[in-house]
């Protein structure tokens, strides 16, 4: 699989919410290690999407996605992979256990997607106009916390 390139600055922001998108993935699987109640990781990746992930994948479809165009396959991809997470995180169904399992996994393989094959194409062909339409629509929001940290083991 291709390593990562370095990260165009204006790309940076979106790679750091990846970041913390791992660290959901890892915060599944470190809970259902420890055996949480899955309901308490639920209403974490409930709030994590509503407070992040569903803003994040907004800014890549309206300004990073449109430097390759919603024909290219790569971008086909990832806004089919989009649309299966929002199923995955809003999903309401009584196996809650099987659909964490699938965020973690359809989650960690979109995000490495992204950072190994997507952004390393769309920096290729970005114009720096395009790169600085990005810089200046995205700016993060800091980082909230949540107050029931499941995946620490006391």
């Amino acid at each position: 699989m291709p390593n990562p390139m370095k990260r165009a600055q204006a790309l940076q922001p979106i790679s750091r919410e990846h970041h913390h998108g791992l660290l959901l993935c890892w915060k599944i699987r470190e809970g259902l290690r420890l055996k949480i109640n899955p309901t308490r990781i639920k209403r974490y990746t409930e709030w994590f999407w509503t407070t992040s992930l569903h803003e994040h994948f907004n800014i890549e479809e309206m300004h990073i996605f449109p430097i390759l165009g919603n024909e290219n396959d790569l971008i086909k991809k990832a806004l089919k992979e989009h649309h299966r997470l929002q199923q995955l995180f809003t999903f309401t169904d009584e196996n809650i256990e099987q659909n964490l399992v699938q965020i973690e996994q359809e989650l960690t393989a979109h995000i490495r997607f992204e950072e190994r094959i997507l952004f390393n194409e769309i920096q290729q062909v970005a114009s720096e106009q395009q790169l600085s339409h990005v810089e200046k629509t995205h700016r993060p929001k800091p980082t909230k916390n949540w107050d029931d940290e499941y995946w620490i083991q006391l």
